[in-house]
């Protein structure tokens, strides 16, 4: 059989745009209802919940209009216009791998590290060491890349939204992979550190800049000028503050006016980079056959800066005369060498030339394959050359060449890991890439291998070409000023100047660029407060906000003013971010989320756990107080944000983490019950809710978390009466309220709402089904049925007596509080007064344990605790008191020590009474209630004389709460009617002349005796006690005796403002064992 329509449907699936209301583009238009019935007769189960449950078709036609340009940045889009959206999904996404990742992974990778310092770095730890530096820092961006991609090709990177931003690099998206991996805390840290990071490096490569400038291009524009011979390094310094000041604020005019200009000129940017590295390598086997001419100038073995003169020799001959030369006159001032006023090492020592770049063949590598650190003002020396050890003149130091500062390992780690990072690049612009699961793995990958090839390649070239004192010489003193790297190049060293000084600049505005971008990102995510103002900008969504913070916290590192001091700043807050992108993969690979589905295969959490611990030494290795310092920056971000309660739900896997920890440790609570020494109250505490769903006693609460003070297990249950199906909204709006009070309250815990018909079925369930697994209630505390005397309905107070039945089955201990709305408020203080216990009954100890939880919280601190316990007359007092306080002392308890001696007096008259007036009043209201239920069941025969079952309902349990009332009848008088009615007049009229004429019952009066005495006793001792503490009788096993029960604990607490009645759970809770 052929559908109608049938060809249409085969559109339908083909296209995907389904909506419910317009069926035109996909079916048969020839009958305008037809469309509309077909959905009808397929999906008429489903019709009344379209709207939540949408059909497949509208889900795909949504999926298919999709673009990955909106970056599933929900929470981005809803701030932008309609307008700025329509561009959005206008521009389609055209880059591939080559453009896209490769070629601007390289571009950030290389950077001024590896113009201005990979020489010096190769000539101070020797070619092994650089080596082993270059190796340990592209293997922790390698594996860092290899956990990014997994992230990255797990769903869509909302990352530079590039319709936006005309497919500016933003820095976007390792701050959304993050905190959509590890959640709100860790994304916002992380975020930030990344940020740090990439602002830092804006002012690493404007430092870079201004030293190119300033050393190479033109050392007369330096504004301040060295005063002495130990004075260049303020001058350098202050020029580089000036100028860096200068250039940071050019370039933040530069990316406030048009970020599209820095876009334009990126790939001239790394046509500079890519031409800069090209010539090395022609430099380099140029250096084979024809080595460029670079003299250094050597006096004994020390290196001499050859700026300052320009023949290398003592004398000269000039018009054929001997005449002592430059050199001689700097060491020997207007003096004749013979004097004696010369500087003694120059005297002893000779000058000689020897050649700066050997070039490949000369064998130079085998002298710089070792390690060659200095101290700080260290000369540097060619070990080769005699040398006569003499002092020389410290104020002729200028002219040698000499440390600046202090190396070792772990500092050159710390200033050569910044020219391995820019690996996010690729993510950053995932918005422009046309397959960007494709392409980020593969590109970035890609990228790494290359550079870090060219990185170790430059290190042996570097090694093989370059004399060793001048790869130790870090500004090219030795060979006249020029930039050490460019002395290797072909066909001039002015090919590395010029395109270093502009590869870092384009780096500069790069980082500018980025960085106030990823603020605006995570100012927008909204987790971190206090950033808000940042997330706004210009009309056009520029950061405006954002770029001026940016400029002030790389004026921070340009006021440093040395590279050297900024790099280790920056490879911190990058190696912390690539430590959270590993820990983000680990986590996730470990948990096995089902949403965890990489594209990218390649991952394994040992390769994300090597590169994380790779990334943790390196931050230690490179400068451990910086890391200290980072560490604690993420620490109190994340403090920060988890106190402000960042309520965003990114499905992360930190609570896919919290999961499986909790898993873990409910299945280990699970192998047995706690050990006595464990045990505390996990409490469930059952509230009362009145009719607005308000709590009607908040201080259950209060006192709850007076007792827990944050420890252990609470959980807040009530019970709302009525249908499921029709109280749901009723139930959210009771979780919500109660989750409101428990906020307000400072409670660590959880909510339990129940609809049930009964409310005692409902807490019956909640007292069985709360809690999961070893994590379950042990205590539940219970409000007292305040004014059930005066109510003739008797649900509240069978509610809870059958409430304390079932704690009694299911072994748990209870509290049950009375008067609670006396008792103190979490704001409160008692500088003094006590906590009384009577010690009635043994029950397992709770009596001790609850006030020494109590004193734990600040309101009772100071109050002191006293323990009563009763004797009776065969009882030896003396001894129950010596033995009392040896127990309380083994139990590391402090409290005084009472016993009290009751009399076997005679039951009094007033005792006596006090039950005949209980057992008339329970019979009166018994005798009510009957003659109530009669009418009603009588109406109820009149109405319908063959509904057997509801006639057997109501002699069922005719005081059930939730029973429902009766419905109003209008009722026709019948002769058997009128009879009815008379018998039941005179059955009350006997019932009432039987009320007269009672005797109390036994029982009832020996329960009543004890109830007074205990209460004069008590009230005698304890009636100015802040808290009084005793145990609960057990209700009756006879459920008739219930509301004698009721009037028994109103007996025993009469006259006590503050009474916590206690029945243990039938275990030991205290031990005096260790």
């Amino acid at each position: 059989m052929v559908s109608p329509g049938g060809e249409n449907v085969k559109g339908f699936f083909l296209k995907g745009h389904g909506n419910h209301k317009e069926s035109s583009p996909f079916l048969n238009t020839s009958d305008p209802g037809k469309g509309e019935d077909y959905y009808d007769r397929n999906l008429a189960l489903f019709e009344e919940e379209l709207d939540i449950r949408p059909k497949v078709s509208s889900l795909l036609g949504k999926l298919v209009s999709y673009t990955n340009l909106t970056q599933g940045a929900k929470e981005h889009e809803e701030a932008e216009s309609a307008e700025g959206s329509r561009k959005k999904i206008s521009k389609s996404p055209s880059m591939g791998t080559l453009m896209g990742v490769y070629l601007p992974c390289m571009q950030n990778i290389f950077g001024v590290i590896l113009f201005l310092r990979l020489t010096w770095m190769v000539g101070t730890a020797g070619v092994l060491q650089s080596f082993l530096i270059v190796l340990i820092c592209c293997c922790c961006t390698l594996l860092t890349a290899i956990s990014m991609s997994a992230i990255a090709t797990n769903g869509v990177v909302p990352g530079s939204g590039s319709g936006h931003y005309d497919g500016m690099d933003e820095a976007g998206g390792s701050y959304f992979m993050i905190s959509r991996s590890l959640g709100p805390e860790f994304g916002g840290a992380v975020g930030l550190c990344f940020y740090l990071g990439t602002t830092f490096a804006g002012a690493m490569y404007i430092l870079g800049a201004i030293e190119i400038l300033l050393t190479y291009i033109a050392p007369q524009a330096a504004i301040f000028h060295p005063t002495g011979a130990h004075d260049t390094s303020n001058a350098t310094l202050n020029n580089m503050r000036v100028y860096g000041t200068l250039f940071l604020t050019f370039m933040a005019v530069v990316v406030f006016v048009g970020v599209k200009y820095v876009n334009k000129f990126a790939s001239l940017f790394l046509a500079c980079v890519i031409i800069s590295i090209l010539s090395i390598y022609a430099g380099a086997i140029k250096s084979i056959f024809d080595p460029p001419v670079f003299p250094v100038c050597i006096l004994g073995n020390r290196t001499l800066s050859r700026d300052l003169f320009n023949i290398c020799a003592k004398t000269t001959v000039v018009d054929n005369i001997t005449v002592p030369s430059q050199l001689t006159e700097l060491f020997c001032p207007g003096y004749n060498t013979t004097s004696g006023f010369c500087d003694e090492y120059f005297q002893f020592n000779n000058v000689t030339e020897i050649v700066g770049i050997p070039g490949a063949a000369s064998g130079i590598l085998k002298d710089n394959i070792w390690s060659n650190y200095l101290e700080k003002g260290e000369i540097l020396e060619e070990a080769g050359h005699p040398s006569v050890n003499v002092a020389g003149h410290k104020n002729n130091l200028h002219l040698y060449v000499y440390a600046d500062i202090a190396t070792s390992f772990t500092v050159l780690v710390g200033i050569f890991f910044p020219s391995v990072t820019g690996i996010m690049a690729g993510s950053n612009r995932s918005g422009d890439l046309k397959d960007a699961q494709k392409s980020i793995p593969v590109g970035t990958i890609l990228a790494i291998i290359t550079t870090s090839l060219v990185y170790f390649s430059c290190v042996l070239l570097f090694g093989a070409c370059i004399e060793g004192v001048v790869l130790r010489d870090k500004y090219g003193d030795a060979v006249n000023k020029n930039l050490v790297v460019g002395t290797l190049s072909w066909p001039s060293p002015w090919v590395i100047v010029i395109g270093s000084f502009f590869s870092t600049c384009g780096a500069g505005l790069q980082s500018l660029t980025g960085a106030p971008r990823l603020l605006q990102a995570i100012a927008k995510d909204n987790i971190i407060p206090f950033l808000r103002v940042f997330g706004h900008g210009k009309a056009n969504g520029e950061p405006t906000w954002a770029l001026l913070l940016t400029a002030l916290i790389a004026e921070l590192g340009i006021l440093i003013a040395s590279l050297d001091m900024v790099a280790p700043i920056l490879s911190m807050f990058f190696l912390m971010c690539y430590l959270f992108v590993n820990l983000a993969c680990a986590v996730q690979t470990l948990l096995r989320t089902p949403n965890w589905r990489p594209r990218f295969k390649y991952y394994h959490w040992a390769l994300s756990f090597l590169g994380m611990s790779i990334c943790l030494a390196l931050m230690f290795i490179s400068s451990w107080y910086y890391a200290l310092v980072a560490m604690v920056i993420a620490g109190m971000i994340y403090k920060y944000i988890e106190y402000q309660g960042a309520e965003k739900e990114w499905g992360d896997g930190i609570r896919g983490l919290s999961l499986s920890a909790a898993r873990y440790a409910l299945l280990r609570l699970e192998e047995g019950p706690p050990h006595t020494k464990n045990w505390r109250p996990q409490l469930l505490v059952l509230l009362k809710l009145d009719e607005d769903l308000h709590v009607k006693y908040p201080r259950l609460l209060t006192f709850a978390s007076q007792l827990k003070a944050g420890k252990g297990l609470t959980i807040i249950g009530t019970v709302i009466q009525g249908n499921f199906l029709e109280s749901y909204g009723e139930a959210q709006a009771a979780e919500q309220t109660i989750k409101n009070m428990i906020e307000i309250e400072k409670v660590k815990g959880f909510c339990q709402v129940v609809v049930a018909n009964k409310v005692r079925d409902g807490i019956s369930h909640l007292i069985q089904s709360c809690g999961l697994g070893g994590m379950k209630h042990n205590t539940v505390v219970l409000g007292w049925p305040y004014g059930w005397r005066q109510s003739e309905d008797p649900r509240s107070w069978k509610t809870f007596i059958d409430t304390v039945r079932c704690t009694t089955a299911a072994h748990l201990a209870l509290l049950v509080p009375k008067n609670v709305s006396f008792y103190p408020g979490n704001h409160e203080r008692y500088n003094e007064g006590n906590i009384d216990v009577w010690w009635i009954v043994h029950d397992g100890g709770m009596l001790m344990l609850l006030p020494f939880l109590l004193k734990q919280h600040k309101v009772w601190r100071k109050c002191k605790m006293r323990i009563f316990t009763v004797a009776q007359m065969d009882d030896n007092s003396i001894q129950m008191k010596k033995d009392l306080a040896t127990f309380l002392y083994h139990l590391r308890i402090e409290a005084e020590v009472e016993v009290v001696e009751m009399q076997n007096s005679d039951i009094s008259a007033y005792t006596y009474e006090r039950t005949l007036m209980m057992e008339q009043r329970s019979q009166m209201l018994r005798q009510m209630r009957l003659t109530k239920t009669e009418r009603e069941r009588e109406a109820q025969l009149v109405k319908d004389r063959h509904s057997i079952i509801r006639l057997e309902s109501l002699y069922s349990d005719e005081e059930d709460e939730g029973e429902a009332v009766p419905e109003k009848i209008q009722m026709t008088w019948t002769k058997d009617k009128g009879d009815s009615e008379k018998r039941i007049h005179n059955s009350t009229v006997e019932n009432f002349r039987e009320l007269i004429s009672i005797k109390p019952n036994q029982s009832n009066v020996r329960r009543m005796h004890t109830a007074v005495k205990l209460n004069e006793v008590i009230v005698n001792r304890s009636h100015d006690a802040r808290l009084v503490l005793l145990n609960m009788p057990g209700p009756p096993k006879n459920t008739d005796g219930d509301e004698n029960y009721m009037e028994f604990l109103e007996v025993l607490t009469e006259g006590l403002e503050r009474v916590l009645l206690v029945r243990g759970g039938g275990r030991e809770v205290i031990t005096i064992y260790s």
